[in-house]
C-alpha cells in the first residue's frame, strides 16, 4: 500500500507552536497550492491544504516559515471524522515527514518574485570531447 503526498505553495498563516501534555511539539498550518490548468478568461484557483507537523519537523516550520513562505511538503495523508451538531464531518491532512524551503530568503518582500538566481551552467552545445575520461575507479573522489 502507498500513501504518498507531495505539495508545494505558500503559507497562509504563520504557523504557531504547541506542546502536547506530554511535551510533543506540534504544528498545524495550511498551504495554498495553485492549480496548474487556468481555464481561460479566469483566474488562477488554488486549493488550500491543512498539514500537520510533528517534533523536530513542527520546530524547524515554526522557527524558518511564516506567512507568505513557499515550502515544500512530502508526507501521508491521513483522514478523519468527527460529529457537530448532530452532523457527520470529515477532515483531510498531511502529515508531514519532511519540508524543505523552495524560495529565496527575500521572495515574499519582492512580490514573490525569485530574486537569488544565478545562471546555470549551460552543456546544450557541448560535446563528448568536453569532458575528460578517468582513467580507472582510483580517481573517483567516493
Amino acid at each position: 500500500m502507498l500513501n504518498c503526498a507531495v505539495i508545494m505553495g505558500r503559507l497562509t498563516a504563520d504557523p504557531e507552536l504547541r506542546q502536547t501534555p506530554n511535551g510533543i511539539s506540534v504544528t498545524r498550518f495550511t498551504v495554498a497550492v495553485d492549480r496548474g490548468y487556468v481555464k481561460a478568461g479566469e483566474e488562477r484557483k488554488a486549493d488550500f491544504i491543512n498539514v500537520i507537523a510533528w517534533r523536530q519537523t513542527a520546530e524547524f516550520v515554526s522557527k524558518y516559515f511564516s506567512k507568505g513562505s513557499m515550502i515544500a511538503v512530502q508526507g501521508s495523508i491521513q483522514t478523519g471524522s468527527y460529529e457537530k451538531d448532530g452532523v457527520k464531518r470529515y477532515t483531510f491532512e498531511v502529515s508531514a515527514d519532511n519540508v524543505s524551503f523552495c524560495g529565496s530568503k527575500n521572495e515574499s518582500s519582492n512580490g514573490g518574485a525569485n530574486v537569488a538566481t544565478a545562471a546555470a551552467p549551460s552543456f546544450a552545445n557541448g560535446s563528448a570531447d568536453d569532458f575528460a575520461a578517468m582513467a580507472d575507479d582510483d580517481d573517483l573522489p567516493f
